[in-house]
């Protein structure tokens, strides 16, 4: 009996190879773990944006869950591109009849090109059906704020941002910085139900190669949870592994390009430093 980790990423297929689905079994693959898919919808997309989405129907999504849920021991998951209710109802009736644990909830909401990937009435469905079962929601700046309906503008509503994410029954949230106006650094918050905080700080890095981050960075925290890693440390990972993505650019397309999700094993197996993050309590 096989003993590596098994995963599962619920999402939508990305044509040009640097988000959704195909990101995050690059990323498992990378990571050591063995993962398996649902697709929720076929995007027709690449560098320069999304030209068309086919959300899959929700017993399409169904039977895929089932497939994978009476055959694999899914250690931990993500959950990505969703679309609409139903497929989001779906999913998160699954996580419950299979007592998956380890759910990690990247609220995919816009493209990097700007195209809508969450329909409007479906951000109820995820606040009501899917956050109260996840370990982890990892949204960015604008995701969270969507979330709340409170503009993160500083330190403080940073904070209060997070705990009204948590009161929705997550039981913990990272908001990434991304999107932060900070020059020099790139800073993810963690907030946890128990009260605990950290910050993540790493150097910022100035490039347009950017599809696929959070898709990436959510497979990675999710890689690491299926491997036995505690949150806090899986998301310090995670950081690491999108930290060296975005360091060693691949330069494929004319727009937002993908990020290398290579670089990590690569900066291991030529015994370089990984990214040094910085972390405060």
């Amino acid at each position: 009996m096989s003993r590596i980790p098994q995963t599962l990423t619920i999402a939508g297929s990305d044509s040009g190879g640097g988000a959704g689905i195909q990101a995050d079994l690059k990323t498992f693959q990378e990571l050591g773990v063995y993962g398996t898919s649902v697709v929720t919808a076929v995007t027709a997309q690449n560098t320069t944006g999304v030209t068309a989405i086919y959300p899959m129907s929700a017993q399409a999504v169904q039977t895929q869950l089932e497939a994978v849920g009476s055959d694999f021991e899914i250690t931990a998951l993500k959950t990505g591109m969703l679309f609409n209710p139903e497929i989001i109802k779906e999913t998160a009736a699954a996580i419950q009849r299979f007592n998956w644990r380890n759910v990690v909830v990247d609220p995919v909401m816009i493209a990097k090109g700007g195209a809508n990937l969450l329909q409007q009435e479906a951000v109820e469905a995820l606040k009501h059906h899917l956050l109260p079962v996840a370990l982890l929601v990892t949204p960015n700046i604008p995701e969270a704020e969507v979330l709340t309906g409170i503009p993160i503008t500083d330190v403080s509503s940073r904070r209060l941002v997070a705990e009204k994410i948590l009161a929705m029954g997550a039981k913990s949230v990272v908001i990434k910085g991304g999107h932060g106006t900070d020059p020099q650094y790139a800073e993810d918050y963690l907030l946890q139900a128990n009260g605990e905080s950290l910050l993540y700080r790493s150097a910022r890095i100035e490039t347009g190669q950017t599809h696929g981050t959070g898709c990436t960075f959510a497979a990675a925290v999710t890689a690491q949870l299926a491997r036995g890693q505690e949150l806090q440390d899986a998301i310090h990972t995670a950081k690491q592994f999108i930290h060296a993505a975005l360091s060693e650019p691949l330069n494929i397309g004319s727009g937002h390009g993908p990020t290398n999700h290579a670089a990590y094993k690569t900066v291991l197996a030529e015994s370089k430093e990984a990214a040094n993050i910085e972390i405060f309590r």
